[in-house]
């Protein structure tokens, strides 16, 4: 008799964006708005936290990355909600037969403080992706843009698993 095991992969993510000029533009990490600061420079809603995660997922099926599914060229993702994409990722990999273990993300900013909002962050994102996600908040220590406060980047590890005989 031959035993069957599940079958694991994982996969990276990153994302990173600079802060907009514009006045109007909304911060959005996580699916959460924060205030008093400015928001993040993109074709969607730059959520850089989200973004990070739904490559970490693609990666780790072997499905390319957020770029070939949601080009900033393609008017339809102008502006989108990117827990919207997540989500839709999400059941991308769902039709594959993978479920996501989890996903663990490191934010590195100097603003804004994410600590008020982590639960809030983590709730949104874990819904999305159908799993656990996490989120770290670090600080560059003053180096480089990052550390000069000029923009969010995220690294993103996703697990994701699926039992023998279940592939699409």
């Amino acid at each position: 008799m031959t035993a069957s095991f599940p079958e694991f992969r994982v996969g990276q993510g990153f994302d990173i964006h600079r802060f907009s000029d514009d006045p109007q533009r909304r911060l959005v990490l996580g699916g959460c708005e924060f205030d008093g600061v400015p928001g993040l420079d993109g074709h969607s809603d730059a959520d850089a936290i989200a973004h990070a995660c739904a490559d970490a997922l693609l990666g780790a099926a072997g499905l390319g990355d957020i770029g070939m599914h949601f080009p900033d060229t393609d008017p339809r993702w102008k502006g989108s909600d990117s827990i919207v994409l997540l989500r839709h990722v999400a059941a991308m990999l769902a039709e594959q037969g993978w479920r996501v273990s989890n996903i663990d993300c490191a934010v590195v900013c100097e603003r804004p403080k994410l600590a008020p909002k982590r639960d809030e962050m983590e709730r949104n994102l874990s819904a999305a992706a159908s799993g656990p996600v996490s989120v770290k908040g670090n600080r560059a220590e003053q180096l480089g843009a990052l550390g000069r406060g000029e923009g969010v980047a995220c690294l993103a590890s996703a697990l994701i698993s699926r039992s023998a005989g279940d592939e699409s």
